[in-house]
């Protein structure tokens, strides 16, 4: 089955959800196209993801996709958050900052019985999700109104672990992929594959549909995972300069430089592996180096540091989310993108 088929989509084009730079316009945009566009829902308030969502149902009455994470949330360790802010102490010297006033928090929210208290007077009609699925009773409660229900695997073994579970699509999301990976069975970063040695695997591993996702920049790639079994492509680093997105002009400059040929995959951000420009921070204490807390409680202690040294036009302790692949970013309406990416011209 077609992803037209699935969501009720024009086109085989799912936009990314991309926490951090992007918001209801962008996923208007795709939707309005004829995609899948999406909002992702992880680092807002549940205020926020209602005023969003009024802001799509406004926009829009095509499908669109609400993206949430359901990662278990770490019990705090002092200890290693002490050592990790001793680590961060020389930049944090350099900007002049106390670390005995950045307070800790989480910064990411798992999907949970409220969340889905808020979204169902929406009745959204695809829900995906990041690092596995929530409960049974949760994915259950979310199918009940009818959404489609979808998630990604890096792996073929998450991929039949994902089928298991009710999932009506799979998100194959390759090595290339920008963002965080959604491996969820193992931490082992050597068990990520690229995109097009994964694809044919998974295609051939579960029944249900499979989205092909990572390192896909432009029709001639969407083609090429359509060729493989794919039933759809989801792309996100294509749309990171479209007016549409919040991408800060510091990482609008360096997706457009020499520097976006270098991505790693790194867990100093978050304290979970995703792949982002290799910038300072990355290349002095190694993109995988030091110890940060669990994701998502790292995030709190590069916060200061990151808005002293975007303050001064640095992007040092940015994470500046990108795939291996930025060729196809473009500066251009999100529609406009969404209809190029499907091989399509013109408006």
């Amino acid at each position: 089955m077609s992803v037209q088929d699935l969501f009720g989509i024009e086109l085989p084009i799912l936009q990314a959800p991309m926490a951090g730079v992007q918001g209801s316009a962008l996923a208007v945009a795709v939707s309005q196209a004829g995609g899948l566009g999406a909002l992702p829902c992880a680092m807002l308030s549940p205020e926020a993801i209602r005023s969003e969502l009024a802001a799509i149902r406004a926009g829009t009455d095509r499908p669109y996709n609400l993206n949430f994470f359901c990662h278990q949330p770490p019990a705090p360790d002092a200890a290693r958050e002490a050592a990790w802010r001793a680590t961060l102490g020389p930049y944090y010297r350099e900007h002049a900052i106390d670390p005995a006033t950045i307070a800790a928090g989480p910064g990411r929210a798992p999907f949970s019985a409220e969340l889905a208290d808020l979204i169902e007077a929406f009745r959204p009609p695809v829900v995906s999700f990041h690092f596995g699925l929530p409960s049974a009773e949760l994915v259950a409660r979310v199918k009940r109104w009818g959404a489609r229900v979808l998630s990604s695997a890096t792996t073929v073994d998450e991929a039949r672990w994902l089928e298991a579970r009710g999932v009506d699509a799979v998100i194959a999301q390759g090595l290339e992929a920008g963002g965080h990976r959604g491996m969820f069975l193992s931490a082992d970063t050597d068990t990520q594959v690229g995109s097009f040695a994964l694809l044919p695997q998974i295609v051939a591993a579960v029944k249900v549909p499979v989205i092909a996702a990572g390192g896909i920049a432009d029709a001639r790639g969407v083609r090429a995972a359509l060729a493989l079994g794919a039933a759809g492509v989801q792309i996100g680093t294509a749309y990171l300069l479209c007016p549409e997105t919040t991408t800060s002009v510091l990482h609008r400059t360096a997706i457009g430089s020499d520097a976006a040929r270098h991505t790693a995959l790194t867990h100093l951000f978050t304290g979970r592996p995703a792949r982002a420009i290799v910038n300072r921070l990355m290349r002095e204490l190694g993109p995988l180096g030091a110890n940060p807390p669990a994701f998502p409680l790292a995030t709190a202690a590069i916060a200061p540091l990151r808005a002293a040294a975007e303050a001064a036009g640095a992007p040092d302790f940015s994470p500046l989310w990108c795939g291996q692949n930025a060729s196809g970013c473009r500066a251009i309406p999100a529609g406009e993108l969404t209809r190029l990416l499907a091989g399509q011209r013109g408006a």
